[in-house]
């Protein structure tokens, strides 16, 4: 076990690992081929209590720290990464978002199912002409009375297909910039609002995507979180600690392809025994064992920030950087140990080949993650 977890967080991984072998991984496999939503992993969640997990208990929730939250994703990732997309998009995006902003009310009435997986959570920032640039949102909340008319579409959103309660960001005036953004929850059944399924993603296959529709959709005023025109701050404060979780599913994917390529290279057996007595071989896996043990303690660090209430966006867009492209390296080598199986389904290697691609794009692309790291060390140097 990692040196530096607490002895609560060995627990907390040991169950989780359990769980993630004995539910997870015999899944996995469906879930991916069938672009198959992971109802029964996610209940399971719930039943062991994390869907909760990081939020206060005062607002509902488990009161673990994003270091737990680390520890959790990590293992989920290593064995089904369209399950820990799931989960970490329910909790660090959505429920968390809800928790940290909501006032009291809005706690006591969405925290509690979110919490116990009776109602699953969706983060709607993306637009199909926005991208990286939130600035440009033109879905539109115009007041009218005691709600607001949201019109316009948001794409590519994580949960979307099983979620009951979204947390969308829109623009009262694309003319205030990001003065004219605001956040709100919209629940599955308003009236005019739509969801349309987007299938044929090349990896995270279970986690369901879909484009969101508003037409005249009214949302009742009391729905927003903070205040109107605070939806830009909630956006880059919700990104810069949900980073984190992606770091961590990064590192379980890492790990999942280096525990499978050195379970094979140890059983292969060529040129008079098992490939893993081949230097070339055993040189690619220590370089894997290396990136997998520096994303996580990048990560541990970063998740430790958020946790103790300190500035962490640059050390969560390094970790998040780091963490992903380390799974993109650590993938490459797996399937290039596996050889012709590890390029076939249902190999593992192959699955996870697919599945951490996405990582370098989704929650800020690597390039933004640059642009992020780039710009705290130049303001650092202008005083």
């Amino acid at each position: 076990m990692q040196p530096f977890y607490t002895q609560q967080q060995e627990l907390l991984s040991n169950t989780v690992r359990e769980f993630a072998a004995n539910v997870v991984a015999p899944l996995a496999v469906e879930v991916d081929s069938e672009e198959k939503f992971p109802a029964r992993q996610m209940e399971g969640l719930a039943e062991l209590g994390l869907l909760g997990l990081s939020i206060d208990e005062a607002a509902g929730g488990g009161g673990g720290g994003y270091r737990d939250l680390m520890v959790v994703i990590e293992e989920l990732g290593a064995v089904c990464g369209s399950t820990s997309t799931v989960y970490a998009t329910h909790i660090s995006l959505s429920a968390q978002t809800i928790a940290k902003f909501g006032d009291d009310g809005q706690l006591r009435r969405w925290i509690p199912d979110m919490a116990a997986g009776r109602r699953i959570g969706a983060f709607a920032l993306t637009e199909p002409g926005t991208g990286s640039d939130a600035l440009m949102l033109s879905t539109t909340a115009i007041r009218d009375g005691d709600d607001y008319v949201l019109n316009g579409t948001k794409h590519f959103i994580t949960n979307a297909e099983a979620a009951e309660i979204f947390v969308v960001f829109v623009t009262h005036d694309r003319a205030l910039r990001y003065r004219g953004i605001s956040a709100l929850v919209v629940e599955r059944d308003t009236p005019g609002f739509a969801i349309n399924p987007q299938h044929g993603k090349m990896g995270m296959r279970g986690s369901s995507t879909a484009e969101l529709v508003f037409d005249d959709c009214r949302v009742p005023v009391a729905n927003i979180l903070g205040e109107e025109g605070q939806g830009y701050s909630i956006a880059l404060k919700t990104l810069d600690s949900s980073r984190v979780s992606i770091a961590a599913q990064c590192v379980g994917l890492a790990r999942g392809a280096l525990d499978a390529a050195t379970t094979y290279a140890t059983q292969r057996e060529a040129f008079g025994g098992p490939i893993s007595d081949k230097q070339a071989i055993a040189f690619m896996l220590a370089d894997m064992a290396t990136e997998v043990d520096a994303a996580r303690l990048m990560t541990f660090r970063a998740a430790s920030l958020v946790d103790e209430g300190l500035p962490h966006g640059v050390e969560s867009a390094m970790a998040k950087l780091y963490a992903s492209e380390a799974a993109g390296r650590v993938a490459h080598k797996a399937v290039q140990i596996h050889g012709g199986t590890g390029y076939f389904r249902p190999a593992i290697v192959e699955r996870i080949y697919r599945d951490q691609r996405v990582t370098e794009i989704y929650e800020g692309t690597s390039e933004i993650q640059r642009l992020v790291i780039s710009r705290a060390l130049i303001d650092a140097a202008n005083g």
